[in-house]
């Protein structure tokens, strides 16, 4: 149990809320993890809880925060531990129009594919690998179906650090070509992101490695809520009143939530925007099983890989925010999820993969149900970019064939348009 002899964070389970000391690095609470099986969403999961009130005493005002880059709710000692890429403060761009037509409400889109490997699995990376840089370790091993592979892959890179990534071997090229790119050491397995997980948890505990794997390092979520403190300092210091979020495993979800919680265990804030939850039909593992005591596994098949996950890992964690918070949740279609990667393309210029679309896609079908309030502030996160994935927008790819160079030959091109 939880001794005092570490003041600035501690673990507290998601399932059992036993706390234990931060003095050392943990994965899983020790009790639950005993209970976990391999066909259900893991027990045991940790969150990182600071000293809310030192803190207080410390930073008056959320500008303190801001101008020590959040180092103080962050699980490392040192800025300089970090890796030097730039990582987060990403923009939040404001659109008033779709297809021409006036927004009776706020539109903000977070675009996370501006991070150094162009995924906002890059927040989850930095903190981790600096973690692991004041803790003296030198290889890092993760499973991954691409973002989070080279996301690790990359920022090791910048840190002179080992990576081992573990893939499903289905996995996205373009997004293998990072990792292979970055100079880390690519495993691929025959099966799927649960098998690739499973072995890398195998290889942490045999070698010794330090993992990265989401809902298994409490870190990662620590880096992912980052996210939630620049939507709060980029909105002006306001909450917006929605947040469109593209769900897998459910980390991602639970790190926007615990930004804006640790807002609100500061009082910088006094109330938890609506985060709504998006997941793909053919990939909704956590939509299914909020109202069920038993947890019920379906095979995902969706054209968003980077959310289509069969046992999400982070499920009681994610079902925990969302039930204290009243969380709103939905459930898109690939063939939505695809005309939303167009539209958000053709209206803003921002090119996003289908995870990221999947969230757009959700954000569209609750102005087409008039869910939007007028004058309301809605932020979607997009969380990385199209070019990851070029053939799931193949079916959207119309090239003309080629003319002949000539004047005469372009009128006729034109004209047959």
């Amino acid at each position: 149990m939880m001794n005092n002899s570490n003041p600035k964070y501690k673990y507290r389970c998601t399932n059992c809320n036993n706390e234990y000391n931060g003095s050392h690095q943990m994965y899983l609470c020790p009790d639950c993890s005993k209970l976990n099986t391999d066909n259900q969403p893991p027990k045991g999961v940790l969150k990182t809880v600071y000293n809310y009130a030192e803190i207080k005493l410390k930073i008056r005002n959320f500008q303190g925060l801001k101008n020590t880059c959040f180092i103080d709710l962050l699980p490392i000692e040192n800025l300089d531990s970090l890796p030097v890429l730039k990582v987060g403060n990403t923009p939040l761009y404001k659109f008033n129009k779709l297809d021409q037509q006036e927004l009776a409400f706020d539109l903000y889109l977070k675009d996370d594919s501006q991070n150094p490997t162009f995924s906002f699995k890059d927040r989850a990376s930095a903190v981790v690998s600096a973690y692991a840089k004041e803790k003296s370790y030198e290889i890092i091993v993760a499973a991954s179906t691409g973002n989070a592979g080279s996301s690790l892959a990359g920022l090791c890179a910048a840190q002179g650090q080992k990576a081992i990534i573990m893939v499903p071997e289905a996995a996205p090229i373009a997004k293998l070509t990072q990792i292979i790119m970055y100079g880390a050491t690519i495993v691929p397995v025959k099966g799927t992101y649960d098998d690739a997980f499973d072995l890398s948890i195998k290889a942490t505990k045999e070698f010794g490695w330090y993992n990265r794997n989401t809902a298994y390092n409490p870190f990662t979520i620590e880096g992912k809520k980052t996210v939630s403190f620049e939507i709060f300092d980029q909105l002006g210091e306001k909450t917006p009143d929605r947040i469109f979020v593209p769900v897998g495993d459910g980390v991602i979800i639970s790190g926007v939530y615990k930004g804006f919680e640790d807002l609100l265990e500061l009082g910088f804030i006094d109330k938890m925007p609506k985060i709504v939850m998006v997941q793909s039909e053919g990939s909704d593992n956590i939509v299914r099983n909020l109202g069920k005591n038993i947890f019920e596994t379906k095979a995902s098949s969706t054209i968003a890989d980077s959310i289509s996950v069969d046992i999400p890992r982070n499920f009681y964690m994610a079902k925990q925010f969302i039930k204290k918070y009243n969380g709103e949740y939905i459930t898109v279609s690939d063939n939505e999820i695809i005309s939303a990667s167009k539209i958000l393309s053709r209206n803003t210029g921002i090119f996003a993969e289908p995870a990221a679309a999947a969230a757009f896609a959700g954000f569209l079908s609750h102005k087409s149900n008039n869910k939007l309030e007028n004058k309301s502030s809605n932020v979607v996160l997009l969380t990385g970019s199209g070019l990851k994935d070029l053939k799931s927008v193949n079916s959207l790819l119309n090239i003309p064939e080629a003319i002949k160079p000539g004047l005469e030959n372009l009128k006729k091109f034109f004209h047959k348009k």
